[in-house]
């Protein structure tokens, strides 16, 4: 084998070693799948969907909030049916590439609409649109999500609602 075909097939057989040692892109990964059909869910506005996605005990944490709320029919109503009542026209992009390792989801997103609706807690729509961005920390068992974590600034969400 002349010098230059060895080389080239060597080089190329170190580099296929390689690659075969470097973990599965995130997009196989069941768990992103799981949350990804979650986004798809929130941008479907399809709250029946979204919360089928819950493992029945999942802790959704809102930092905003600062405890969490368990359970999947809570959830559903305290967060899911809350927004999607409230701003009909939600939009919920993941920004990026997330972060997935084993069982946990990490990104960062922004989340827009018009909050032409009212909230849960009786304040009435401002009828302002608004968008803020945040991230989230997601836990899947068994293809399901098992926890969810939500950080993003409450304040700057609330003033663009005229609210603060």
């Amino acid at each position: 084998m002349e010098r230059r075909a060895f080389l080239a097939a060597f080089g190329g057989l170190c580099i296929a070693s390689g690659l075969a040692a470097l973990p599965a892109r995130a997009a196989d990964s069941p768990s992103l799948s799981v949350v990804e059909n979650y986004l798809a869910a929130w941008n479907a506005h399809d709250a029946e969907k979204a919360a089928a996605l819950f493992d029945e005990k999942v802790s959704y944490y809102d930092a905003s909030v600062g405890k969490p709320t368990v359970g999947k029919a809570e959830a559903k109503s305290a967060v899911i049916d809350n927004f999607m009542t409230a701003v009909p026209d939600l939009k919920w992009v993941m920004r990026g590439e997330p972060i997935v390792s084993g069982d946990r989801v990490s990104f960062e997103w922004t989340f827009s609409g018009t909050n032409s609706g009212a909230w849960a807690d009786g304040t009435k729509a401002t009828n302002k649109p608004f968008s803020f961005d945040g991230a989230s920390v997601f836990v899947i068992e068994n293809g399901a999500i098992k926890q969810q974590s939500d950080y993003y600034d409450a304040l700057g969400f609330y003033k663009q609602l005229g609210l603060m």
